[in-house]
């Protein structure tokens, strides 16, 4: 225009000005627009992380008063007691509980482990408290008389119905959060406060709704309410550890050749076991209240009696960590701690058929411990706990699907690392052993984020 002599408009004399201020606000504007969602992601973090640990140290103190109500006030009494008296107490316990899931639950079922992976996968399934109460105090009722069934099941029963009322109670504190935070924060509390091992509660709460997988997502909140419900559990009760163990193994071949034919006989037992479990859940809903709690009472104090008169101790009743002590014991050969362990296992189906409230987690560490030592006897491994150890490794993770939380429990529980890549190679082996099976039937192949109201596949 100014070579051809005509005027230039003053709009675009002013043109590259006005596209610099243009660019400058703009500029501006994204430099604030990251500083302020920081800034709120921040805030929600911190915001999340800190209600992530008090629903920790709540759901802490609530399983450490379970396990008082349970072990002190009842389990340690029932072993006192006369053997015939022993012999009989499951069945009360069965019925008590029987009794509580009717009047108090109004009818509720005794799952626990099941009901907090149904409400994961599914928005709809809510976990509210009247069951909640009465799974609880059924729980009390069946482990109490020492039926042999986990404390786990119950904890992070517990520990998830305590997240999720809390998070529907304060949901505007978690706008735009996924609505099963504090359910799994919860959970990973319960399970780490039983146990007395944080990870573990952590990585089994993310990893045992899926076949293969981890809701990855929790990590964080679920470590800080396990540490919480940990820390709160053990002021109480103390840091003792589960699994009594001996030696510091040092890999050899035959260790790595051991652990690798623990992982092929735990998987297929695991696979085995977990049938003969979803069998007798099957049953037990299928069959009327008193059916169920005089089969599976009438057969527990046959069983019981057995134990009774096969090692004249009392290696039938309770969680099953006296039958892991038991079975320690050097001077115990292969064949009656397999009779043992089929016994413990029949005893466990027993209970699930008999509608127990309990979890499966501690009856497979049991089953595992029991396997190892057998298969070690006949390696003649016999003066440490490594093949112990292998053993939990190799069933509770092809039965749970969780080989992740089975390596951690290991290493937390024993204190030993030397007895993880043993314990990682059994793992393995178990689980390409397992196929697609498991203890439970509420598991999913992959983990999806699911929008309100869209079920699971």
């Amino acid at each position: 225009r100014l070579r051809a002599g005509c005027p230039v408009p003053s709009r675009s004399r002013r043109a590259p000005a006005l596209m610099a201020e243009a660019i400058g606000k703009r500029w501006a504007r994204w430099q604030v627009r990251p500083r302020r969602e920081i800034e709120s992601l921040y805030r929600r973090t911190r915001e999340i992380i800190l209600v992530a640990a008090v629903t920790g140290a709540v759901v802490g103190l609530a399983v450490a008063g379970f396990e008082w109500l349970t072990v002190r006030v009842l389990l340690e009494h029932v072993e006192e007691l006369p053997t015939w008296m022993i012999v009989a107490m499951p069945l009360v316990g069965l019925t008590v509980s029987a009794l509580v899931l009717r009047t108090v639950g109004g009818g509720a079922s005794g799952s626990t482990s099941d009901e907090y992976l149904k409400a994961f996968h599914s928005p709809t399934h809510k976990l509210t408290e009247r069951p909640a109460v009465a799974r609880l105090l059924a729980a009390v009722a069946t482990l109490g008389s020492g039926v042999p069934l986990g404390f786990e099941g119950p904890s992070m029963y517990t520990g998830a119905t305590i997240g999720a009322t809390l998070q529907r109670r304060f949901r505007k504190l978690f706008r735009g959060s996924d609505p099963r935070l504090l359910l799994v924060c919860g959970a990973a509390a319960g399970v780490a406060a039983i146990f007395k091992a944080p990870a573990t509660g952590a990585v089994f709460a993310i990893e045992v709704p899926y076949h293969g997988d981890v809701a990855h997502r929790f990590l964080l909140p679920a470590s800080v309410s396990a540490a919480a419900g940990y820390l709160t559990f053990v002021l109480v009760w103390g840091t003792e550890r589960l699994i009594p163990v001996q030696g510091l193994p040092a890999f050899s071949a035959v260790d790595i050749g051991g652990a690798l034919v623990v992982g092929i006989v735990g998987g297929i037992f695991a696979r085995l076991f977990a049938l003969v479990l979803r069998t007798a859940k099957d049953w037990s809903v299928s069959t009327s209240t008193w059916m169920r709690v005089l089969y599976g009472g009438g057969s527990l104090a046959l069983l019981v009696a057995v134990g009774y008169l096969l090692t004249d101790e009392p290696v039938m009743i309770g969680p099953g960590f006296g039958a892991v002590e038991w079975a320690l014991d050097p001077s115990h050969g292969a064949a009656v701690i397999l009779v043992v362990l089929l016994l413990r296992c029949l005893a466990t189906m027993s209970a699930v058929a008999g509608g127990g409230v309990g979890g499966l987690f501690v009856p497979l560490v049991v089953a595992g411990a029991l396997l190892g030592r057998a298969v070690g006897a006949l390696f003649g491994q016999l003066d440490d706990s490594l093949f112990v150890v292998i053993g939990v490794a190799a069933v509770l993770s092809a039965g749970y699907r969780v080989p992740l939380a089975a390596i951690i429990f290991v290493a937390e529980t024993t204190g030993r690392p030397g007895f993880v890549v043993p314990g990682l190679i059994a793992s393995v082996a178990a689980e390409l052993m397992m196929g697609r099976s498991s203890v439970t039937n509420h598991q999913v192949r992959r983990d999806t984020l699911l929008r309100p109201g869209e079920a699971a596949s």
